[in-house]
């Protein structure tokens, strides 16, 4: 196609010589027309073919047109003067001629780029999920571009996406690397490109695209694009799992809150039967209603338990603190578990002089009965179990410490979720798995921290901390 065009500029000027060779034209008439013949041919087939044409015509008029006629010399120092304005008016007028037109054709191919760019927002469905965003950015870029494939590295799944075959010149090395550029990465034949996509200063992954390519600028605009398009979509998505997690808490919490009153209520009834009948029951019947009456306990347990659970999960947890003295809420958990303590020896260890506490008395005495129950059930009975209290800064530490089997490593990061229940336990003892997640909501209402430590066959201790009064010494 080159070659065809640069005969048929060679053979315009050709034609134009040798017509005016039969006519009875001066010189000038000569050059304008080859002038005008030099620019159609720069504005229609480029600078090249306008090149070679100047050459010739220049040639030609001399050897044709200027006297001596019939060889390359110039007689008359105008007709040199004319000779080389005319060579140097056509060359320039064919270079200008031909850079209009190049600069014609870069707006014609920046408006098309344009609208292709405009088209593909146009064409984007935003989802909430960025993995089905990005396949539905790559087809339409394949669409409205004419690339052949397409492929893009999501840097937050590590996944590597693809329009399909068509797509495989841009490998994965390419694409991962491209990632940490700050530029795009050609290929030395040009017929493919990766180019990194950022949001800001954060990577989202990159961008790989197979020829025909649009201009740099115009892949670096897909690539912006790309970035703002996958980030609304994954923020899209989190917005809805929020709200999901939010509207599942709301029911979790009615339920268990239903759950609880559904429970409660009949067990109030079965326990006061049951505590009228104790009074003077034959013998056989006494050992069923005793076990009836610690069941009953249990369930009821069970009720406050899903109460408790439900306030925290709701934020209902309404705190009346107050100065308390430690003592008190020590004294009032060893109460609570005599029942399940069977005399079982417990050992005390706090100075006389502690400040009291600020806190909510019945909550707290909550958590230590929770560490003395799991510290009772889960530990043989010829073990000791002991309760320590001290002061450290401004905040009272309380810890019930045993000689049980221990917490497993892994186990130790998950013992304060609800429902959870160590792995050799979750069978062999009854229990729900939420007595030390409310132990943990408890304490965190206070503002306050809690936490195990624990060693294979040496036992555990759980520990919470609560705000010394500034009152000074307990009562």
């Amino acid at each position: 196609m080159k070659a065809l065009r640069f005969a048929a500029s060679l053979a315009l000027v050709a034609a134009i010589i040798a017509v005016y060779r039969l006519l009875p034209v001066n010189h000038t008439t000569v050059a304008l027309t080859l002038l005008l013949a030099i620019l159609g041919i720069s504005t229609w087939w480029g600078l090249a073919e306008a090149t070679l044409a100047s050459v010739l015509a220049v040639l030609g008029f001399n050897f044709y047109f200027l006297p001596p006629v019939g060889r390359f010399t110039i007689q008359d120092p105008q007709n040199l003067v004319a000779f080389l304005a005319f060579l140097v008016t056509a060359i320039t007028a064919s270079q200008l001629s031909a850079r209009a037109r190049r600069r014609t054709a870069e707006a014609e191919a920046r408006r098309l780029e344009s609208e292709q760019l405009y088209a593909l927002v146009r064409s984007l469905a935003l989802t909430g999920n960025p993995r089905r965003t990005i396949r539905e950015f790559l087809n339409r870029v394949v669409q409205e571009f004419g690339c052949r494939g397409a492929a893009f590295f999501y840097r937050q799944t590590d996944e590597i996406f693809r329009t399909g075959p068509e797509s495989d010149p841009v490998t994965d090395h390419d694409l991962r690397a491209a990632a940490e550029l700050e530029r795009s990465l050609d290929d030395a034949g040009g017929d493919r490109i990766s180019s990194p996509v950022r949001l800001g200063v954060r990577s989202i992954g990159s961008l790989g695209l197979v020829a025909p390519l649009p201009s740099a600028q115009m892949v670096r605009a897909i690539a912006d694009l790309a970035a703002i398009t996958i980030e609304k979509a994954r923020a899209l998505e989190e917005a809805s799992h929020a709200e999901a997690a939010r509207q599942s808490e709301l029911l979790k919490s009615a339920l268990l809150d239903s759950l609880a009153h559904d429970i409660k209520t009949p067990l109030t009834s079965i326990k006061a039967a049951v505590t009228n009948l104790l009074g003077e029951p034959a013998a056989a019947d006494r050992e069923l209603l005793t076990i009836i009456n610690e069941e009953a306990d249990r369930l009821n347990q069970l009720a406050a338990e899903v109460v408790a659970m439900a306030r925290i999960e709701a934020g209902k947890l309404h705190l009346d603190k107050r100065e308390v003295p430690v003592e008190q809420i020590v004294q009032g958990a060893l109460a609570e578990v005599e029942g399940l303590r069977k005399g079982r020896a417990i050992a005390i260890h706090a100075p006389a002089d502690l400040p009291a506490a600020e806190a909510d008395p019945e909550l707290a005495q909550q958590v230590v009965k929770q560490f003395l129950e799991n510290a009772l059930k889960y530990t043989p009975e010829d073990t000791p179990i002991t309760v320590s209290v001290e002061q450290k800064g401004g905040k009272i530490v309380i810890g019930v410490a045993d000689r049980g089997p221990g917490i497993e490593e892994h186990e130790r990061a998950l013992i304060f979720d609800r429902f959870y229940r160590g792995r050799e336990h979750r069978f062999a003892t009854k229990g729900t798995g939420m007595g030390l997640a409310i132990a943990k909501g408890i304490v965190e209402a206070h503002g306050e921290r809690i936490w195990v430590e624990s060693e294979r066959r040496q036992g555990s201790a759980f520990y919470f901390t609560l705000a010394a009064a500034a009152g000074g010494r307990q009562t």
